[in-house]
């Protein structure tokens, strides 16, 4: 899977599930400052994560995303050692 592909995906997600506007969405948005989101939104996050991705996440993994482009290299990283 392509970093492309994951942006896309975690994004839409982001747009549907919380209403986020697309324009709100960037790599260098934070979660809580610009996004609007608080740590048990990350619950959602994580379950879709697993879902879409196939990967089991770490708590402890999270505990360092705090922007999207976090979130993007996280997922990216643990696709390519799951592949």
């Amino acid at each position: 899977m392509i970093r492309e592909e994951i942006i896309q995906k975690v994004n839409a997600f982001l747009i549907e599930e919380f209403e986020i506007d697309e324009e709100q969405i960037s790599p260098e948005a934070n979660f809580k400052d610009d996004l609007g989101l608080e740590s048990l939104d990350f619950v959602d996050i994580v379950v879709v994560i697993e879902r879409d991705f196939g990967f089991k996440v770490k708590s402890e993994d999270m505990i360092n995303i705090r922007k999207l482009s976090d979130l993007y290299d996280y997922i990216e990283r643990q696709v390519k050692v799951t592949e």
